[in-house]
Protein backbone atom coordinates (compact mmCIF):
# COMPACT_ATOMS: atom_id res chain seq x y z
CA UNK A 1 0.00 0.00 0.00
CA UNK A 2 1.61 3.34 -0.95
CA UNK A 3 2.09 6.04 1.23
CA UNK A 4 -0.73 7.89 -1.00
CA UNK A 5 -3.12 5.66 -0.59
CA UNK A 6 -6.52 6.37 0.57
CA UNK A 7 -7.74 2.57 0.78
CA UNK A 8 -8.82 1.68 4.55
CA UNK A 9 -9.27 -1.80 5.99
CA UNK A 10 -12.92 -2.84 5.97
CA UNK A 11 -13.51 -4.98 8.72
CA UNK A 12 -17.12 -6.17 7.02
CA UNK A 13 -18.33 -6.19 10.46
CA UNK A 14 -19.64 -3.80 13.34
CA UNK A 15 -18.43 -4.13 16.77
CA UNK A 16 -20.87 -5.75 19.39
CA UNK A 17 -20.69 -6.75 23.22
CA UNK A 18 -19.82 -9.99 22.66
CA UNK A 19 -17.43 -9.37 19.33
CA UNK A 20 -15.76 -5.99 20.37
CA UNK A 21 -13.19 -4.39 18.05
CA UNK A 22 -9.97 -4.07 18.29
CA UNK A 23 -9.04 -0.03 18.42
CA UNK A 24 -6.09 2.16 19.30
CA UNK A 25 -7.46 3.05 22.82
CA UNK A 26 -8.52 -0.91 23.61
CA UNK A 27 -11.64 -2.53 22.28
CA UNK A 28 -14.56 -0.83 21.33
CA UNK A 29 -18.03 -3.00 23.22
CA UNK A 30 -21.40 -2.15 21.21
CA UNK A 31 -24.49 -2.65 23.65
CA UNK A 32 -27.56 -3.08 21.13
CA UNK A 33 -30.14 -1.65 23.87
CA UNK A 34 -33.64 -2.90 22.73
CA UNK A 35 -35.84 -0.38 20.74
CA UNK A 36 -33.20 2.06 21.74
CA UNK A 37 -34.43 2.70 25.08
CA UNK A 38 -32.39 2.23 28.64
CA UNK A 39 -34.21 2.51 31.92
CA UNK A 40 -33.06 4.50 34.38
CA UNK A 41 -31.37 1.62 36.19
CA UNK A 42 -29.87 0.20 32.88
CA UNK A 43 -28.01 3.35 31.82
CA UNK A 44 -26.32 4.26 35.02
CA UNK A 45 -25.10 0.67 35.49
CA UNK A 46 -23.86 1.07 31.80
CA UNK A 47 -22.15 4.43 33.40
CA UNK A 48 -20.42 2.71 35.98
CA UNK A 49 -19.22 -0.44 33.68
CA UNK A 50 -17.72 1.64 31.35
CA UNK A 51 -16.19 4.15 34.30
CA UNK A 52 -15.18 0.65 35.73
CA UNK A 53 -13.87 -1.60 32.76
CA UNK A 54 -13.38 0.77 30.05
CA UNK A 55 -11.53 4.40 30.07
CA UNK A 56 -14.99 6.18 30.93
CA UNK A 57 -15.51 7.07 27.17
CA UNK A 58 -19.01 6.42 25.78
CA UNK A 59 -19.62 6.93 22.35
CA UNK A 60 -23.45 7.08 19.84
CA UNK A 61 -23.83 5.53 17.00
CA UNK A 62 -25.58 6.28 14.24
CA UNK A 63 -27.53 2.97 14.64
CA UNK A 64 -28.73 4.05 18.25
CA UNK A 65 -26.26 2.39 19.96
CA UNK A 66 -24.30 2.82 22.74
CA UNK A 67 -20.33 2.11 22.64
CA UNK A 68 -18.20 1.32 25.47
CA UNK A 69 -14.11 2.30 24.64
CA UNK A 70 -10.89 2.08 26.69
CA UNK A 71 -12.15 -2.16 26.84
CA UNK A 72 -9.08 -4.91 27.74
CA UNK A 73 -9.04 -8.62 27.52
CA UNK A 74 -8.94 -8.25 31.05
CA UNK A 75 -11.71 -6.05 31.73
CA UNK A 76 -13.87 -7.42 29.20
CA UNK A 77 -15.57 -10.63 30.94
CA UNK A 78 -16.18 -8.96 34.18
CA UNK A 79 -17.86 -6.26 31.67
CA UNK A 80 -20.30 -8.60 29.85
CA UNK A 81 -21.19 -10.13 32.95
CA UNK A 82 -22.56 -6.86 34.14
CA UNK A 83 -24.22 -6.47 30.92
CA UNK A 84 -25.96 -10.25 30.65
CA UNK A 85 -27.36 -8.88 34.63
CA UNK A 86 -29.06 -5.63 32.58
CA UNK A 87 -31.11 -7.89 29.91
CA UNK A 88 -28.77 -5.82 27.12
CA UNK A 89 -27.23 -8.93 25.58
CA UNK A 90 -28.25 -12.07 23.14
CA UNK A 91 -27.06 -15.32 23.25
CA UNK A 92 -24.38 -15.42 21.18
CA UNK A 93 -22.53 -13.22 18.86
CA UNK A 94 -24.33 -14.38 16.07
CA UNK A 95 -27.85 -13.87 17.21
CA UNK A 96 -26.68 -10.25 18.65
CA UNK A 97 -25.12 -9.10 14.87
CA UNK A 98 -28.75 -10.08 13.64
CA UNK A 99 -30.38 -7.39 15.80
CA UNK A 100 -30.03 -4.15 13.53
CA UNK A 101 -33.11 -2.56 14.03
CA UNK A 102 -33.53 1.40 14.52
CA UNK A 103 -37.16 3.04 15.76
CA UNK A 104 -37.47 6.40 15.14
CA UNK A 105 -36.92 8.03 18.59
CA UNK A 106 -40.47 10.15 18.81
CA UNK A 107 -42.78 7.37 19.46
CA UNK A 108 -45.52 7.18 22.25
CA UNK A 109 -46.90 4.38 24.09
CA UNK A 110 -50.00 4.47 22.35
CA UNK A 111 -48.70 4.47 18.86
CA UNK A 112 -47.42 0.41 18.88
CA UNK A 113 -43.99 1.00 17.49
CA UNK A 114 -41.65 0.43 20.67
CA UNK A 115 -43.69 -2.85 20.96
CA UNK A 116 -43.55 -3.33 16.89
CA UNK A 117 -39.60 -2.89 17.26
CA UNK A 118 -39.61 -5.77 20.12
CA UNK A 119 -41.53 -8.27 18.35
CA UNK A 120 -39.02 -7.60 15.09
CA UNK A 121 -36.08 -7.88 17.29
CA UNK A 122 -37.02 -11.19 19.24
CA UNK A 123 -38.06 -13.11 15.52
CA UNK A 124 -34.11 -11.93 14.51
CA UNK A 125 -32.65 -13.40 17.24
CA UNK A 126 -34.90 -16.73 17.34
CA UNK A 127 -33.16 -20.09 17.20
CA UNK A 128 -34.57 -20.77 13.45
CA UNK A 129 -34.36 -17.37 12.46
CA UNK A 130 -32.76 -16.42 9.09
CA UNK A 131 -29.25 -15.43 8.56
CA UNK A 132 -28.52 -12.03 7.37
CA UNK A 133 -25.49 -9.73 7.06
CA UNK A 134 -23.71 -8.67 10.25
CA UNK A 135 -24.75 -5.20 8.59
CA UNK A 136 -28.31 -5.38 7.22
CA UNK A 137 -30.93 -3.50 8.87
CA UNK A 138 -34.19 -2.84 9.57
CA UNK A 139 -35.25 0.74 10.31
CA UNK A 140 -39.07 1.48 12.38
CA UNK A 141 -39.98 5.09 11.24
CA UNK A 142 -44.22 5.16 12.21
CA UNK A 143 -44.39 9.07 12.91
CA UNK A 144 -46.88 10.61 10.86
CA UNK A 145 -44.12 11.64 8.25
CA UNK A 146 -40.93 9.83 7.93
CA UNK A 147 -37.82 10.88 9.91
CA UNK A 148 -35.02 9.09 9.41
CA UNK A 149 -34.96 8.28 5.04
CA UNK A 150 -30.89 9.21 5.79
CA UNK A 151 -30.24 6.43 8.12
CA UNK A 152 -28.50 2.83 7.34
CA UNK A 153 -31.46 0.56 6.72
CA UNK A 154 -32.35 -2.39 3.61
CA UNK A 155 -35.31 -2.11 5.08
CA UNK A 156 -38.04 -0.03 5.79
CA UNK A 157 -41.00 -0.09 8.18
CA UNK A 158 -43.17 3.59 7.76
CA UNK A 159 -46.75 5.07 8.45
CA UNK A 160 -49.22 4.77 5.21
CA UNK A 161 -53.00 5.59 5.01
CA UNK A 162 -54.16 1.63 6.15
CA UNK A 163 -51.30 0.39 7.80
CA UNK A 164 -47.71 -0.03 7.43
CA UNK A 165 -45.95 0.46 4.11
CA UNK A 166 -42.76 -2.17 4.10
CA UNK A 167 -39.93 -1.58 1.30
CA UNK A 168 -36.97 -2.27 0.29
CA UNK A 169 -34.14 0.48 0.69
CA UNK A 170 -33.80 1.75 -2.81
CA UNK A 171 -36.64 0.68 -4.25
CA UNK A 172 -39.68 2.81 -5.25
CA UNK A 173 -42.79 0.54 -4.32
CA UNK A 174 -43.58 -1.50 -1.58
CA UNK A 175 -46.61 -3.11 0.51
CA UNK A 176 -48.97 -1.35 2.33
CA UNK A 177 -50.72 -4.01 4.91
CA UNK A 178 -52.09 -4.06 8.59
CA UNK A 179 -50.02 -2.73 11.31
CA UNK A 180 -50.33 -6.37 12.88
CA UNK A 181 -48.84 -7.99 9.97
CA UNK A 182 -45.78 -5.18 9.33
CA UNK A 183 -42.74 -7.53 11.34
CA UNK A 184 -44.39 -11.00 8.82
CA UNK A 185 -43.88 -8.88 6.02
CA UNK A 186 -41.06 -7.15 6.31
CA UNK A 187 -39.36 -10.76 7.18
CA UNK A 188 -40.79 -12.15 4.65
CA UNK A 189 -38.63 -9.31 2.44
CA UNK A 190 -35.83 -10.07 4.20
CA UNK A 191 -36.04 -14.00 3.03
CA UNK A 192 -36.32 -12.55 -0.34
CA UNK A 193 -33.24 -10.76 -0.03
CA UNK A 194 -31.51 -13.92 0.86
CA UNK A 195 -32.82 -16.31 -1.57
CA UNK A 196 -32.28 -14.12 -4.41
CA UNK A 197 -28.98 -14.20 -4.06
CA UNK A 198 -28.26 -10.98 -1.87
CA UNK A 199 -25.61 -12.83 0.58
CA UNK A 200 -22.28 -12.87 -1.25
CA UNK A 201 -19.99 -15.80 -0.51
CA UNK A 202 -18.08 -13.69 2.07
CA UNK A 203 -21.15 -13.07 4.12
CA UNK A 204 -21.71 -9.55 2.89
CA UNK A 205 -24.33 -7.88 1.41
CA UNK A 206 -27.39 -4.62 1.28
CA UNK A 207 -30.08 -4.52 -0.75
CA UNK A 208 -29.62 -1.57 -2.12
CA UNK A 209 -26.86 -2.97 -4.22
CA UNK A 210 -29.09 -6.03 -5.05
CA UNK A 211 -32.02 -4.02 -6.96
CA UNK A 212 -28.93 -2.12 -8.41
CA UNK A 213 -27.76 -5.41 -9.98
CA UNK A 214 -31.57 -5.89 -11.10
CA UNK A 215 -33.06 -8.35 -9.17
CA UNK A 216 -36.93 -8.17 -9.74
CA UNK A 217 -38.80 -7.64 -6.35
CA UNK A 218 -41.86 -10.02 -5.07
CA UNK A 219 -44.95 -8.76 -6.43
CA UNK A 220 -46.63 -7.63 -3.68
CA UNK A 221 -43.98 -4.92 -3.40
CA UNK A 222 -44.08 -3.58 -6.60
CA UNK A 223 -47.94 -1.77 -6.10
CA UNK A 224 -47.35 1.04 -3.14
CA UNK A 225 -45.34 4.12 -4.36
CA UNK A 226 -42.87 5.01 -1.69
CA UNK A 227 -44.33 8.76 -1.43
CA UNK A 228 -41.75 11.42 -1.43
CA UNK A 229 -40.67 12.95 2.38
CA UNK A 230 -39.92 16.52 2.84
CA UNK A 231 -35.67 16.39 4.76
CA UNK A 232 -35.51 16.44 8.54
CA UNK A 233 -33.10 17.94 10.79
CA UNK A 234 -33.32 16.73 14.19
CA UNK A 235 -34.03 19.81 16.50
CA UNK A 236 -32.23 19.89 20.38
CA UNK A 237 -34.74 21.41 22.51
CA UNK A 238 -38.37 19.93 23.88
CA UNK A 239 -40.65 17.62 22.34
CA UNK A 240 -44.10 15.81 23.20
CA UNK A 241 -42.33 13.23 24.00
CA UNK A 242 -39.15 14.73 26.28
CA UNK A 243 -36.30 16.61 26.12
CA UNK A 244 -33.58 16.36 22.78
CA UNK A 245 -29.64 17.23 23.64
CA UNK A 246 -26.78 16.35 21.70
CA UNK A 247 -22.95 15.87 22.83
CA UNK A 248 -19.63 16.98 20.61
CA UNK A 249 -19.31 14.29 18.18
CA UNK A 250 -22.01 12.15 20.11
CA UNK A 251 -19.32 11.34 22.73
CA UNK A 252 -20.00 11.37 26.27
CA UNK A 253 -18.48 10.71 29.76
CA UNK A 254 -19.71 7.92 31.78
CA UNK A 255 -20.62 10.57 34.54
CA UNK A 256 -23.02 12.36 32.11
CA UNK A 257 -24.86 9.17 31.33
CA UNK A 258 -25.09 8.80 35.29
CA UNK A 259 -26.63 12.19 35.39
CA UNK A 260 -29.10 11.85 32.31
CA UNK A 261 -30.36 8.50 33.85
CA UNK A 262 -31.15 10.57 36.87
CA UNK A 263 -33.70 12.26 35.10
CA UNK A 264 -35.73 9.79 33.05
CA UNK A 265 -35.40 6.91 30.86
CA UNK A 266 -33.17 7.25 27.70
CA UNK A 267 -34.13 6.53 24.14
CA UNK A 268 -30.59 6.71 21.70
CA UNK A 269 -31.39 7.74 18.62
CA UNK A 270 -29.50 7.77 15.33
CA UNK A 271 -28.37 11.60 15.00
CA UNK A 272 -25.49 10.39 18.21
CA UNK A 273 -28.66 12.58 20.21
CA UNK A 274 -30.14 11.20 23.35
CA UNK A 275 -33.98 11.87 24.28
CA UNK A 276 -34.65 12.15 28.13
CA UNK A 277 -38.36 11.01 28.30
CA UNK A 278 -40.74 12.33 29.67
CA UNK A 279 -38.51 15.65 30.03
CA UNK A 280 -40.60 18.86 30.36
CA UNK A 281 -37.21 21.44 30.77
CA UNK A 282 -33.59 21.17 28.96
CA UNK A 283 -31.02 19.75 31.54
CA UNK A 284 -28.52 21.56 33.47
CA UNK A 285 -25.61 19.40 33.10
CA UNK A 286 -22.17 19.84 31.26
CA UNK A 287 -20.76 18.61 28.15
CA UNK A 288 -24.39 18.90 27.00
CA UNK A 289 -25.49 20.56 23.63
CA UNK A 290 -28.95 22.70 24.13
CA UNK A 291 -28.90 24.86 22.11
CA UNK A 292 -30.19 24.33 18.10
CA UNK A 293 -27.77 27.04 16.95
CA UNK A 294 -24.67 25.52 18.77
CA UNK A 295 -21.94 25.56 16.56
CA UNK A 296 -20.67 21.91 17.40
CA UNK A 297 -23.82 20.58 15.88
CA UNK A 298 -22.37 21.67 11.95
CA UNK A 299 -19.61 19.69 12.35
CA UNK A 300 -19.29 15.65 12.49
CA UNK A 301 -15.76 13.92 13.45
CA UNK A 302 -14.44 10.59 13.66
CA UNK A 303 -12.29 9.79 16.73
CA UNK A 304 -9.13 10.29 14.37
CA UNK A 305 -5.89 9.19 15.49
CA UNK A 306 -4.46 7.76 17.45
CA UNK A 307 -7.89 6.36 18.84
CA UNK A 308 -8.00 4.69 16.07
CA UNK A 309 -5.23 2.81 14.20
CA UNK A 310 -6.27 3.28 10.91
CA UNK A 311 -6.91 7.19 11.33
CA UNK A 312 -4.00 9.02 9.33
CA UNK A 313 -4.70 12.17 11.03
CA UNK A 314 -6.21 13.68 14.44
CA UNK A 315 -9.56 15.10 13.53
CA UNK A 316 -11.67 16.55 16.46
CA UNK A 317 -9.43 19.61 17.69
CA UNK A 318 -9.77 20.46 13.91
CA UNK A 319 -13.56 19.74 13.69
CA UNK A 320 -14.15 22.16 16.86
CA UNK A 321 -11.38 25.34 15.34
CA UNK A 322 -13.62 24.83 11.84
CA UNK A 323 -16.75 24.83 13.34
CA UNK A 324 -17.55 28.55 13.57
CA UNK A 325 -16.49 29.01 10.51
CA UNK A 326 -19.06 26.69 8.90
CA UNK A 327 -22.49 27.75 7.64
CA UNK A 328 -25.50 26.95 9.71
CA UNK A 329 -27.44 25.13 7.36
CA UNK A 330 -24.32 23.21 6.11
CA UNK A 331 -22.59 20.18 7.57
CA UNK A 332 -18.65 19.76 7.63
CA UNK A 333 -17.08 16.11 7.91
CA UNK A 334 -14.10 15.19 8.97
CA UNK A 335 -12.99 11.76 8.72
CA UNK A 336 -9.62 9.74 9.81
CA UNK A 337 -9.54 7.71 6.60
CA UNK A 338 -11.19 7.64 3.46
CA UNK A 339 -13.59 4.43 5.19
CA UNK A 340 -16.21 7.86 6.58
CA UNK A 341 -17.49 6.03 9.46
CA UNK A 342 -18.83 8.75 11.48
CA UNK A 343 -20.94 9.53 8.28
CA UNK A 344 -21.14 7.37 5.65
CA UNK A 345 -23.17 9.84 3.31
CA UNK A 346 -22.65 12.92 1.52
CA UNK A 347 -21.74 15.66 3.31
CA UNK A 348 -21.30 19.53 1.91
CA UNK A 349 -17.95 20.00 3.00
CA UNK A 350 -15.64 16.66 3.65
CA UNK A 351 -12.07 16.28 5.12
CA UNK A 352 -10.21 13.30 4.58
CA UNK A 353 -6.69 12.40 5.99
CA UNK A 354 -4.72 11.27 4.59
CA UNK A 355 -0.53 10.56 4.90
CA UNK A 356 0.09 14.04 3.16
CA UNK A 357 -2.40 15.85 4.32
CA UNK A 358 -6.26 16.30 4.26
CA UNK A 359 -8.49 16.11 0.78
CA UNK A 360 -11.44 18.51 0.71
CA UNK A 361 -14.40 16.82 -1.20
CA UNK A 362 -17.54 19.43 -1.81
CA UNK A 363 -21.00 17.35 -1.55
CA UNK A 364 -19.55 14.22 -1.48
CA UNK A 365 -18.18 11.45 1.11
CA UNK A 366 -15.02 11.02 2.69
CA UNK A 367 -13.89 8.60 -0.24
CA UNK A 368 -15.23 10.39 -3.33
CA UNK A 369 -12.39 12.12 -5.48
CA UNK A 370 -11.16 15.08 -3.80
CA UNK A 371 -11.44 18.70 -5.26
CA UNK A 372 -8.41 19.78 -3.43
CA UNK A 373 -5.75 17.18 -1.75
CA UNK A 374 -3.49 16.74 1.07
CA UNK A 375 -3.93 20.08 2.71
CA UNK A 376 -2.51 21.22 5.85
CA UNK A 377 -4.47 21.43 8.76
CA UNK A 378 -3.57 25.02 9.34
CA UNK A 379 -4.52 26.24 5.82
CA UNK A 380 -7.67 24.01 5.54
CA UNK A 381 -9.59 27.62 7.17
CA UNK A 382 -8.32 29.76 4.49
CA UNK A 383 -9.07 26.99 1.82
CA UNK A 384 -13.08 27.50 2.89
CA UNK A 385 -13.05 30.74 3.21
CA UNK A 386 -12.36 30.90 -0.52
CA UNK A 387 -15.18 28.04 -1.08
Amino acid sequence: MSARSRSPVIQGWCPGALRPMESGDGWVVRVRPRAGRLSQDQAREIAALSAAHGNGLIDLSARANVQLRGVSMASHTPLIAGLRGLDLLDDSAEAESQRNVTLAPFWSPRDGAYDMALDLSAALTAPRAMRLPSKFGFVLDLGAAPILRHSAADIRIERALGGALVYANGAQTGAVVPMAQAVTQALGLAQWFVDAGGVGPDGRGRMAALLAGGAALPADFTMHPVPLAPPFMPRIGLHPTGALVGFDFGQMQAETLAALADLGPLRITPWRMVLVEGATAMPNLPQLITQPDDPMLRVIACTGAPACSQAHRPTRDLARALAPHIPQASLCHISGCAKGCAHPTAAALTLTATPQGFDLVLNGCAGDTPTRAGLAPSFIPQALHAL
